[in-house]
């Protein structure tokens, strides 16, 4: 647990995706939590090599999104044709429901979409111009042809010269670097 402030973490090079992902499998077996992958593709699998258990915040504030539309769509609606000014036309009742379901969906869809949008820009800390890994001259391959693990100084297990012994170990690791804030 030394050098915890001195530096972001440890980052390691590889040349392939199956290098990543078994250095990644290899990373996660070793008990580390706080690391994160980078590549310049997609790669399938590299989610439950590295360890992320979606936590499903997501879906939580889209439904929180949509369901404070549909409430406050209908009660819009109830407020204005029951409470403010209601209007009695043709003997039909001041909350007459079959009348606020457009509005009410809607307003469901609106602040959902809100939600899911500025939901994820918030939980994915976008958009984010700065990243302590551009600070490694390497790391500008990460969007062509590299792949990049990232081991962070929070993680319980990190400690800078062990870590460091554990990155180079790794099968088909290239290069090993400090990551500066």
């Amino acid at each position: 647990m030394s050098d915890v402030h001195d530096v972001y973490g440890l980052m390691v090079e590889f040349a392939s995706t199956d290098d990543l992902l078994a250095g990644c499998e290899q990373t996660r077996d070793a008990g580390f939590k706080n690391i994160d992958a980078f590549s310049p593709a997609p790669i399938h699998g590299l989610t439950e090599a590295i360890g992320y258990e979606g936590k499903g915040w997501i879906a939580k504030t889209v439904f929180i999104g949509g369901f404070i539309g549909a409430m406050s769509g209908f009660f819009l609606q109830y407020w204005t044709s029951a409470i403010d000014y209601p209007l009695n036309i043709g003997g039909r009742p001041y909350l007459s429901w079959p009348a606020f379901i457009p509005v009410t969906f809607e307003m469901t869809i609106l602040l959902a979409v809100f939600a899911a949008v500025f939901g994820m820009l918030g939980w994915n800390k976008l958009p984010q111009p700065y990243h302590p890994v551009f600070n490694v001259q390497r790391f500008k391959l990460a969007s062509s042809n590299r792949f990049f693990l990232v081991i962070e100084s929070v993680d319980n297990k990190f400690d800078r010269q062990a870590t460091r012994a554990f990155l180079e170990g790794l099968d088909n690791a290239v290069g090993v670097y400090d990551v500066d804030y």
